[in-house]
């Protein structure tokens, strides 16, 4: 896929995009979900061996090319590696499925309610060489916690800010101030929020395109304005911590809304499945995904 076609299946396409970008501090979970243990690994790259050829075997999956997959999120050490003999970006595209890139580097402290994100001291570097690689897009996550005016002010400059740089290097950013699921107070939180990401859309000149990573809002339909600004390509929802049958059945409540899970997606994955077993566990979630996301 060239980028134009990138372009077209990112903003056109029926289906959802894939969060493969579990990073280091939440890669030993994910891999005792998946049934390696602890044991089975020693130190950080035979970590990240484990947890790529579990995304290697996802991606290579037949369903996972069932057309119903239109973009999938990526960790660093994944862009870097191979799948099937290709860079994993390339091995993607082959299947019709467009590379985005993990580019934060985790979150501050606790302040006015958030967590912006901490420094990105490696991005000039990770945007270059992810260009290079063939990456289409960018994800970065910051967190809210509290309906705090200033502290919600503050996530969404930051994300646009970095936005910006982004932009300018050929990349098309994925923002994710993500509302935790759990903040009683998320329902007066996320009107916040909305007024001041469409402040910040409004502000975009023309030719400088965005994409939006949200939880599923309280309010159904919260979200239209932004899905509908002409500066977005799309707007992705993140499961947040719900189980995947709850996550769906708030993202049908929501069109216009596509999905991007991960625990979602991945769940119910085991390394002793066969690759038979495999395929119809993932195959099972991506329609239940997708029909959600296509609502």
């Amino acid at each position: 896929m060239n980028r134009q076609q990138m372009i077209e299946r990112i903003t056109t396409g029926q289906g959802f995009i894939a969060a493969l970008d579990q990073s280091g501090g939440s890669t030993p979970k994910a891999l005792r979900g998946y049934g390696v243990d602890d044991h089975e690994w020693s130190g950080d790259e035979e970590m990240f061996a484990q947890i790529h050829a579990m995304r290697a075997r996802v991606i290579t999956a037949p369903s996972f090319a069932s057309g119903k997959v239109i973009g999938a999120i990526l960790f660093e050490k994944t862009m870097d590696g191979e799948v099937d003999g290709k860079p994993t970006g390339e091995a993607l595209k082959a299947r019709g499925v467009v590379p985005f890139i993990k580019v934060d580097e985790g979150l501050a402290d606790d302040a006015d309610g958030v967590q912006l994100m901490k420094p990105m001291v490696k991005l000039a570097a990770l945007l270059e060489k992810s260009v290079a690689a063939g990456m289409f897009g960018t994800k970065m996550r910051s967190v809210i916690k509290a309906a705090n005016p200033a502290g919600i002010a503050a996530i969404v400059a930051q994300q646009f800010e970095v936005a910006s740089q982004i932009l300018d290097a050929g990349l098309v950013p994925m923002i994710e101030p993500e509302y935790d699921i759990t903040a009683e107070d998320r329902a007066a939180g996320e009107d916040i929020l909305l007024a001041e990401i469409m402040k910040h859309l409004d502000a975009l000149p023309e030719g400088r395109e965005v994409m939006l990573k949200l939880s599923i809002p309280v309010k159904p339909g919260l979200y239209n304005p932004a899905i509908a600004h002409p500066r977005v390509l799309r707007v992705v929802a993140l499961s947040g911590g719900f189980s995947t049958d709850e996550a769906c059945a708030r993202l049908a409540q929501n069109p216009g809304m596509i999905a991007s899970f991960s625990r979602g997606l991945l769940q119910d994955l085991r390394k002793g499945q066969t690759d038979a077993e495999f395929d119809a566990v993932l195959g099972k979630a991506i329609d239940q995904i997708a029909a959600a996301s296509m609502a």
